[in-house]
């Protein structure tokens, strides 16, 4: 492997059936399941490693009726990987379900837009629009790592080392941030929420939980520069991802895919 080139995973930890409508700024005529998956991702070289979001607790899938499959702490693990030892986590955003194991990391520094801490902690929150997708323990706690040192801001984009870096998207959130990755099959581009789904970049369309709609499809064309292609663009919760990229090993089918291989042949 070029030591500059990564692997990358995706675990799957959480689900939830949705429909349609749930998923589109003016909903959707078509009136059809069109379930959610939840993820943290890994991306690793024989010399670094990266986790990108921590995901919710068992606690939070209760509370916001989402259906737990295994702490994020126990996917990464399938990985080799322990949280408990991990140095470096991407945040792209501080919803939920993106952030809410933090505390499973404690030596981690934790990578954040200014954009995103300066969203949550302002006048913004008043609004149950925008708060609905963050719980406020979750951002006292990251604003509790600030005081302890232990988050990198970044205005903008940035490279986090050779091969990996950051890139702000908004739109979602004020702060969101996309991550782009050398592999071996060329850049990709960890969309997170930028994309919940393939549908949403493919077809030029909004989540409903958006900051900034024009931030958002702005946003698309941002990822489409950063990838090799569009089959190098990974959105943030899209069942399809599981369907499309094969896992690691046959034990690990339906729980982690690997990303940085090609899809598999339609």
């Amino acid at each position: 492997m070029n030591q500059a080139n990564y692997e990358i995973f995706a675990v799957k930890y959480a689900t939830r059936e949705a429909r349609r409508g749930d998923h589109f700024v003016g909903g959707d005529p078509h009136d059809a399941p069109m379930p959610m998956d939840y993820f943290v991702w890994v991306v690793r070289n024989p010399e670094r490693l990266f986790v990108v979001d921590t995901g919710f607790t068992r606690e939070m899938a209760a509370k916001r009726k989402r259906t737990f499959l295994r702490s994020p702490a126990q996917g990464l693990a399938l990985l080799g990987v322990q949280a408990s030892e991990v140095k470096e986590v991407i945040l792209t955003h501080l919803h939920y379900d993106h952030v809410g194991t933090f505390h499973d990391f404690p030596q981690a520094r934790f990578h954040l837009q200014d954009d995103e801490m300066n969203y949550v902690t302002g006048r913004h929150m008043r609004h149950g629009r925008f708060n609905h997708g963050y719980e406020v323990e979750d951002v006292v706690g990251m604003v509790r790592l600030v005081f302890k040192d232990r988050v990198n801001f970044h205005d903008g984009s940035a490279e986090l080392a050779p091969g990996i870096s950051l890139h702000r998207i908004g739109g979602h959130t004020a702060g969101m941030q996309c991550v782009r990755v050398a592999t071996a099959r060329g850049w990709v581009v960890l969309a997170s929420d930028a994309s919940h789904y393939y549908e949403h970049m493919e077809a030029g369309r909004c989540f409903p939980t958006t900051f900034h709609l024009g931030e958002v499809l702005e946003g698309y064309d941002t990822l489409r520069r950063l990838a090799d292609s569009p089959q190098h663009i990974i959105p943030g919760h899209d069942p399809l991802v599981m369907q499309r990229y094969p896992a690691p090993s046959k034990d690990l089918e339906g729980i982690v895919v690997r990303l940085d291989v090609m899809p598999k042949p339609a």
